[in-house]
C-alpha cells in the first residue's frame, strides 16, 4: 500500500469510492465535489493498493471567526478493504503529517474508534451537528472559549426549495 496527497486527476475516483463506502447516500461524495469546486483549502490523502484508490482522508477548516483548526471528514475506506486496518493506516500516516499535527483538530464520529488515535470528548468548542458533543472529539484543542465551530458552508445539508406560494396544480 502507498498513501500520497490527492491529485486532481484521482479526484472522480475519489469522490466514487465515497459513494461505494456510503451507499444510499450522496451527501458525501457531493461534500467533495463541492469542497473541490469551490476551491476551499483542504488537506487530502489516499491509500492506494495496485493502483487502486482504496481509502480517502480530507481535513478542512474548522472557524471561531478566524481559523481555530481543521475537522477531519469525510474519511472513507472501500468496502472489500474495510475492518483490515486500512483506515487506521492512513489516520495514522495523516496525524504526523506537518501541517495537521500542527493544528487542533475535530472529528465528530465514534469516540471508540477516534479515541485509539488520541482523539478526546470535547466539550468546547461547541459542534453543531451534535446536540451534546457526545460524539464530538478533539486533538492538541486548548480552547476552553464556549463557541460553535464553524464548518465550510458545503457541510450544510442542501434544503429542499419551498413550492411557490398561491399556486395550485391542477389535476390531470
Amino acid at each position: 500500500m502507498k498513501i500520497q496527497k490527492l491529485t486532481i486527476d484521482d479526484r472522480p475516483r475519489v469522490y466514487a469510492l465515497l459513494r461505494l463506502a456510503f451507499p444510499n447516500r450522496e451527501f458525501e461524495a457531493g461534500l467533495v465535489q463541492k469542497l473541490h469546486e469551490n476551491n476551499r483549502p483542504i488537506h487530502e490523502w489516499v491509500c492506494l493498493h495496485s493502483n487502486r484508490i482504496i481509502a480517502y482522508a480530507v481535513f478542512s477548516n474548522a472557524y471561531d471567526g478566524d481559523v481555530c483548526g481543521l475537522h477531519l471528514g469525510p474519511m472513507a475506506v472501500t468496502p472489500d478493504f474495510q475492518r483490515q486496518g486500512v483506515g487506521s493506516e492512513l489516520l495514522r500516516f495523516v496525524l504526523r503529517q506537518e501541517q495537521i499535527k500542527s493544528q487542533a483538530l475535530f472529528v465528530h464520529g465514534r469516540p471508540g474508534y477516534f479515541g485509539k488515535f488520541g482523539f478526546e470528548p470535547c466539550s468546547r468548542p461547541i459542534c453543531p451537528y451534535d446536540k451534546d458533543n457526545a460524539h464530538f472529539l478533539s486533538m492538541g484543542n486548548s480552547s476552553d472559549a464556549s463557541f460553535i465551530v464553524g464548518y465550510e458552508s458545503e457541510f450544510k445539508p442542501a434544503q429542499p426549495s419551498p413550492a411557490p406560494k398561491g399556486m395550485k396544480r391542477r389535476s390531470r
